[in-house]
């Protein structure tokens, strides 16, 4: 077992989660590879996929336009040398329509499962669960 590189992986994506809190694009992006995969596969959440670095940083810009008052609670995360899983629950307001299946205004508690394939200390594919529900 590689130590080292499980704390790097899990340093990436708390790096990737800590960008995304603060509404940092540009900071979340660096923590993916140039062919970075992103897809939310849930057939009634988000269920849609990105491929490559510019498809995904368009994705992310409507995302977080999408959402105000966002609030993380995670409860719990763990790496191996490929791959680390994060399940958080997090809440927020639909601020803008067309990213979400919740109208404007509605107030949002989500269950997130991600799986983060890693490639050299960077997310090369961010498999994302949204189970969300108006509150």
């Amino acid at each position: 077992m590689n130590t080292d590189r499980i704390a790097q992986n899990l340093a990436a994506v708390e790096r990737h989660f800590h960008s995304e809190a603060l509404n940092e694009v540009e900071a979340a992006l660096e923590t993916f590879t140039d062919d970075i995969v992103w897809e939310a596969p849930a057939p009634n959440g988000l269920n849609r996929s990105f491929s490559g670095k510019e498809a995904v940083a368009k994705n992310y810009r409507e995302l977080f336009a999408s959402m105000r008052d966002v609030k993380f609670q995670f409860l719990q995360r763990f790496a191996t040398e490929d791959r680390v899983v994060d399940d958080s629950i997090v809440t927020f307001e639909v601020a803008k329509e067309g990213y979400w299946h919740f109208p404007v205004g509605a107030k949002i508690e989500m269950r997130l499962v991600h799986i983060f394939e890693m490639r050299e200390g960077k997310i090369s594919r961010e498999i994302v669960f949204d189970m969300g529900r108006p509150m």
